[in-house]
């Protein structure tokens, strides 16, 4: 995690300011993407699942008290990570999304009362639901038709995932034909693990033929199962339970229960743990029990799931972004141990931001030896008063990298002294680190000079959901960069001009074959027609990602016109810089702002990249060694009546909760307000109705009644 975002996190979220929620906000998404990557792409985490969990809490925390900050690429929103290199990429038919986490009897009271809320019930009484254990594995997805498996896929990012169907068919407990009736489409989706003796073998058998051992079962079913070559996974010892679906042509029955059974019947093994409880004591003693059996349980666990039985009720509670409304997870606590603080060290990141890591006397949690942990910024070494020769308390969950707890003071040396952060980047450079008055990040000055912010850049630049270069990784990236061969992203570009005189010359400098080099020439010259919004992504604009790029390239179309209109709106934002009213900036910059999920937060971040003369120089630049920026192309969307309105809704509803009439009008195409503006279509009055209709009838807004707003969607007869 950077250091913004971990030196704000002693700062209760509800005193944080505006710009200091704006900056953890975005040191806590790329952390958390960051981390994402190395655990659903590469098989190889970096911190434990406590301390992965202890970040999204806390942006899942700034989002709510502050909503302008969460944008439809915050990690909240999104699952997984980008599906990687070596795999035909599939899309899943149903997305294939994550659970909201439990960590207290307290977030499972919540996790109740907001489906009462939801679905407007007078109490919890009735409710039922399945209870079961959270396999620590590899998520995956088959698809059956008319019976047979037709194709297996990983989750991927969510949206679209790896094709191992090869793999997957080697796997004894995923039948190829079902058994008994079923649907004449089945998307089945559950959990590939290994057993913890098998895993032991495993490793066994890996140390002595002198190949890689694996850090934990989950690590090594995900790597067993995305093995390039399908008879390496057929020697591995995978096994898969199911417990979900997607895709169907018809259901398999009314209860989440039932349809388990009929999952089995076809075939599928279904967690034999798994029971119904009909109260949050129940939920609660059942993971009670879970947890007191979980040493003796062949299969690694790392908390439980509940989900709402019915099925209509489920339909009903739908989905927020990335999670379901109708499920959650109940996690166990982290696991502890001590060991020796060796030493600690600097790493820089893509902004400057220095952060201290911690080289730790190796140590096994949990089964799993680990060996580092980020200590975050200065701010928490001095907090913690971590010292090198310090005994500390590690904690993990299940991965590799711990979180350090505290420190054990009666074990402290006699001679230790403070830790003294770094004034310097430990870059060759030697340049300045600095720390702004009211900021915890301590960030290299040298910028682009900055060997390691410059070689991040590249990388972001080339990372698959940007311009996705093949064969230009990191390794490559940073030899070119030394070599002097890339210094900015139009570099790239030139690459082949100025080597391919020199093809013999350039092999031998970076130890490369020729025909990879030849290779690496092809996939850049294949990237010089890229997609609009890839193209803004890959500018590592702060606070835009994937989707947010997206929203730009849908606004603007060309890159032309976007580059047009941000000048302006940096002139405007430059001659009026305090103030809060977007209208009253100016044009260009009121238009950017009211594109959706972008406030002034994030088009101050806008304006200021194109404010920065070397950045349009860099722009321009990459431009010219393009063949083509594709124009944004909408994409066809389905008939609604209130398709692309804007609504408001005020007052109590009666026939269902507020925040399932949102979630409607979301899926029908319409756009949802908190408040009214001359840009509302419609407003829709419940019960006890405030200012919000006295401001719809000054600006000539529509407004709607209930029972007028469901007959408009087409849902009057239901209600």
């Amino acid at each position: 995690m950077s250091d913004t975002a971990a030196s704000l996190r002693h700062i209760a979220v509800d005193a944080l300011t505006l710009d200091q929620a704006k900056r953890e906000h975005d040191a806590l998404a790329a952390a958390i993407a960051h981390h994402r990557a190395l655990y659903y792409q590469k098989d190889a985490p970096e911190i434990s699942d406590a301390d992965y969990d202890a970040l999204e809490r806390r942006l899942n925390g700034i989002e709510a008290r502050f909503p302008e900050l969460a944008r439809e690429d915050s990690p909240t929103r999104t699952v997984g990570a980008a599906p990687a290199g070596g795999f035909r990429k599939v899309r899943h038919a149903v997305p294939m999304l994550s659970l909201d986490n439990a960590f207290t009897a307290e977030d499972v009271d919540g996790f109740i009362e907001q489906i009462v809320r939801f679905l407007n019930l007078k109490s919890a009484d009735g409710l039922e639901f399945v209870a079961e254990p959270k396999i620590d594995g590899a998520s995956l997805s088959l698809r059956y038709e008319d019976g047979a498996l037709v194709q297996a896929a990983t989750r991927g990012d969510g949206a679209e995932g790896e094709d191992v169907t090869a793999n997957v068919r080697t796997i004894a407990d995923i039948p190829h034909r079902l058994t008994g009736p079923a649907p004449r489409v089945l998307d089945v989706r559950g959990e590939v693990y290994m057993t913890r003796a098998e895993f032991f073998a495993l490793n066994a058998r890996q140390a002595e033929a002198g190949e890689k051992v694996f850090a934990n079962p989950r690590n090594a079913a995900a790597g067993s199962l995305r093995q390039l070559d399908a008879k390496i996974t057929a020697k591995r010892p995978l096994c898969f339970f199911a417990y979900t679906w997607g895709e169907l042509s018809e259901p398999l029955a009314e209860t989440q229960w039932d349809s388990l059974q009929r999952l089995r019947a076809m075939g599928f093994k279904v967690p034999g743990q798994s029971t119904l409880c009909r109260s949050k004591d129940e939920l609660l003693a059942y993971y009670a029990r879970i947890g007191a059996e979980r040493p003796d349980l062949p299969f690694d666990i790392d908390g439980v799931v509940y989900k709402v039985n019915r099925l209509d009720l489920q339909e009903r509670l739908g989905f927020r972004t990335r999670t379901p409304r109708w499920a959650t997870a109940h996690k166990f606590p982290a696991e502890k141990a001590q060991t020796l603080l060796k030493a600690i060290t600097i790493q820089v990141g893509r902004t400057g931001a220095l952060t201290p890591v911690a080289e730790l006397e190796p140590i096994t949690v949990g089964g799993v030896v680990v060996s580092r942990a980020t200590l975050h910024n200065a701010d928490e070494i001095a907090r913690k008063d971590i010292r090198v020769g310090d005994t500390v308390v590690v904690q993990r969950a299940g991965d590799v990298i711990p979180q350090i707890v505290e420190v054990v003071q009666d074990r402290r040396p006699a001679d230790s002294q403070p830790y003294a952060f770094p004034t310097v980047c430990p870059c060759k450079l030697a340049t300045p680190a600095h720390r702004e008055p009211g900021e915890a990040v301590t960030r290299c000055t040298g910028e682009l000079a900055c060997p390691y912010q410059a070689v991040e850049r590249l990388r972001h630049f080339t990372s698959r959901n940007a311009f996705d270069i093949e064969g230009l990784g990191i390794e490559r990236i940073q030899l070119f960069y030394d070599q002097d061969r890339i210094k900015a992203p139009a570099d790239i570009f030139r690459l082949e001009s100025r080597e391919a005189q020199r093809l013999d010359k350039l092999v031998n400098m970076t130890g490369f074959g020729k025909k990879s080099v030849e290779n690496l020439f092809k996939a850049i010259d294949a990237r010089r027609i890229i997609a609009f919004d890839r193209f803004i992504f890959a500018l590592g604009i702060r606070q835009v990602g994937e989707a947010t790029a997206k929203l730009l390239a849908r606004a603007y179309r060309t890159v032309g016109h976007w580059r047009e209109r941000m000048l302006a709106a940096s002139a405007e934002r430059a001659a009026k810089p305090d103030e809060t009213k977007p209208e009253l900036v100016g044009e260009a910059y009121a238009e950017l702002c009211a594109i959706e999920q972008i406030g002034m937060s994030v088009a101050d971040d806008i304006v200021e990249f194109f404010a920065e003369p070397h950045n349009l120089a860099a722009l321009d630049d990459l431009l010219s060694v393009l063949t083509e920026v594709q124009e944004f192309v909408p994409p066809r969307v389905t008939s609604s009546p209130v398709l692309g309105k804007t609504v408001v809704f005020t007052g109590t509803l009666e026939t269902m909760g507020r925040s399932e009439a949102k979630a409607k009008a979301e899926a029908l195409g319409a756009k949802v307000a908190g408040s009214v503006s001359a840009k509302t279509d419609y407003l829709i009055v419940g019960a006890d109705a405030g200012s919000k209709a006295a401001k719809a009838r000054e600006l000539g807004v529509a407004t709607l009644t209930e029972q007028e707003w469901l007959d408009l969607i087409g849902q009057g007869a239901e209600a």
